[in-house]
């Protein structure tokens, strides 16, 4: 069997925890700020767990990661 290939994009989007969870960055924080309030530019500095929904997906795109 020939080895996997990792999708790249999306193996600089997403890192894996621990126990084996994806993580990933929250998206809209890039322009477009002065309407956003203090509060939601803070939240959008934090990191997000991935889904259970996504996960299977994801652990197909990024297999030895």
């Amino acid at each position: 069997m020939p080895k996997i290939k990792t999708n790249r994009g999306a193996a600089k989007r997403f890192k894996r925890t621990g126990t084996g969870k994806f993580v990933c960055f929250k998206s809209n924080k890039s322009h477009i700020l002065t309407k956003k309030t203090r509060k939601r530019k803070r939240r959008l500095r934090q990191s997000v767990v991935v889904d259970a929904v996504n996960f299977r997906s994801l652990e197909r795109m990024l297999p030895y990661l």
